[in-house]
C-alpha cells in the first residue's frame, strides 16, 4: 500500500508539474516554445469547431463561427490546466492522508478554489494546500494579465490591417495599392509605407511568436485579414521592385524580408511546411499569365514600367517565392477571406491540424 500511495503522488505531482510548465512556456517565456497542452486543446476544440464551419457552409457561416475560436480555446485552456491541477492534487492528497477518493479530491478543490470549507490534517497536507492555493490564483492571475497584452497586439495589428484597406482596397490587392498610389499623385510616400509595414511586421514576428493564439483572432471586419494585408502589401513591394521603372531604394526590399521572415516564422511554430531557403526559380503558386495581367493593368494606369518584362517576371517570382508558402500556409490555417493571390491559392474552405501533434518532429529552423 506505501509502495501505491508513492506512485500515486509522484504521478499526482508530474501531472502538476506538467501543467505549471505547460503556463509557463506559454504565457511568461517570450520566444515561441511548443506547449503540448496549450496545443492539444487548441487543436480539439479547432475539431469541434469544424463541425460548424467546414466546406459545407459559406464564408459568412465560417466567419461568423471562427470568431469565437480563439477566445473559447483560451478558456478551455484555463480549465484544462485548473482540471489537471484538481486531479494531481487529488491524487497527492489521497497519497498523504489516510482518506478516500472523494475526500481527496473535496480537498483539493477546496485548496485550490481557495473555499477553505475542508482542511487537511498534518503539517505535509497543509502545505501542499497551500501549495494549491497559491498555484491556482497564479494560473488564474497569469490569465488576467495575460489578456491585456495579448489584445493590446491585436490593436496594433488591425491598425495596419484598416489602414491598408485606404490604399489596397477590400479584398486587399498589390496591384491596386500600386495603381492608385500613382493615380492620387502619392507615389512618392510608398516609402513611408514600406518603412510603416516593415516595422509592422517586426512587431507581428514578435508578438504573435510570443502570443501564438493571435494568429487565430480575427479581424472585426469579415472581409479583411491579417494574412490577406500582409500578402498584398508584400506583393505590391515585389511588383514595386521587380517591374516598375523608378530609381531602386532599399526601404520596399527590406520590408519584403521582414515580411516573409515574419510569416515564416509563424508558419513555422505551426508545423506549415515551409522552405527558408529557397531558389529564385523554385516554382511559385501565380501564374505567368496573372503577372502579365497585373503587368498590363499598371502599364495601362500610366506606370513607368520596365522594359524587360521576361526579367520583370523572374525578378518579381524571385521575390515572390520568398514568402509564397508560408502566406498560403498561414491563409489556409486561419480560414482568411478570399483575397488575389494570397487566399484565392487555397484549395479548401478549412483547415484541421493534426490531432497529436507531438509525435511529428520539427524541422530543424535555418
Amino acid at each position: 500500500m506505501v509502495v501505491l500511495r508513492t506512485l500515486v503522488f509522484v504521478a499526482g505531482a508530474a501531472v502538476v508539474f506538467a501543467t505549471v510548465r505547460s503556463a509557463l512556456r506559454t504565457f511568461l517565456v517570450p520566444r515561441a516554445l511548443q506547449a503540448y497542452v496549450a496545443r492539444f486543446v487548441f487543436v480539439a476544440v479547432r475539431r469541434l469547431f469544424w463541425f460548424r464551419a467546414n466546406h459545407r457552409h459559406d464564408y459568412e457561416r465560417r466567419d461568423r463561427v471562427m470568431a469565437f475560436y480563439a477566445p473559447v480555446s483560451l478558456v478551455a485552456l484555463l480549465a484544462t490546466w485548473i482540471t489537471l491541477l484538481y486531479v494531481g492534487f487529488a491524487a497527492m492528497f489521497w497519497a498523504l492522508e489516510d482518506v478516500t477518493v472523494r475526500e481527496a479530491s473535496t480537498l483539493a478543490g477546496s485548496s485550490i478554489f481557495t473555499l477553505g470549507f475542508a482542511r487537511p490534517e498534518g503539517l505535509p497536507a497543509e502545505l501542499l494546500s497551500f501549495l494549491a492555493a497559491a498555484l491556482g490564483l497564479f494560473l488564474l492571475a497569469l490569465l488576467i494579465t495575460y489578456l491585456p497584452s495579448l489584445y493590446s497586439a491585436f490593436q496594433r495589428r488591425e491598425a495596419g490591417v484598416s489602414k491598408l484597406e485606404v490604399r489596397a482596397g477590400a479584398p486587399p490587392s498589390g496591384t491596386y495599392l500600386l495603381q492608385l498610389a500613382w493615380r492620387v499623385g502619392r507615389f512618392e510616400s510608398l516609402h513611408d509605407l514600406w518603412g510603416a509595414w516593415e516595422d509592422w511586421f517586426v512587431d507581428v514576428d514578435e508578438s504573435h511568436s510570443t502570443f501564438p493564439s493571435l494568429v487565430f483572432f480575427r479581424s472585426p471586419h469579415s472581409d479583411e485579414s491579417w494574412t490577406t494585408a500582409a500578402g498584398a502589401v508584400l506583393d505590391a513591394a515585389s511588383l514595386y521592385t521587380s517591374s516598375i521603372d523608378v530609381q531602386r531604394t532599399p526601404d520596399a526590399e527590406f520590408m519584403i524580408r521582414a515580411g516573409y521572415l515574419c510569416l515564416r516564422h509563424i508558419a513555422g511554430f505551426f508545423y506549415l511546411p515551409v522552405d527558408h531557403d529557397p531558389a529564385p526559380t523554385d516554382p511559385i503558386s501565380l501564374a505567368r499569365e496573372e503577372f502579365d495581367a497585373a503587368y498590363d493593368a499598371l502599364a495601362q494606369a500610366g506606370l513607368p514600367m520596365k522594359g524587360d518584362r521576361d526579367q520583370a517576371w523572374r525578378d518579381f517570382a524571385g521575390w515572390r517565392v520568398n514568402y509564397d508558402r508560408a502566406l498560403i500556409g498561414l491563409a489556409r490555417l486561419t480560414m482568411a477571406p478570399v483575397a488575389p493571390w494570397s487566399s484565392d491559392r487555397v484549395a479548401e474552405a478549412n483547415f484541421v491540424p493534426p490531432a497529436f501533434p507531438w509525435l511529428r518532429r520539427r524541422g530543424r529552423r535555418s
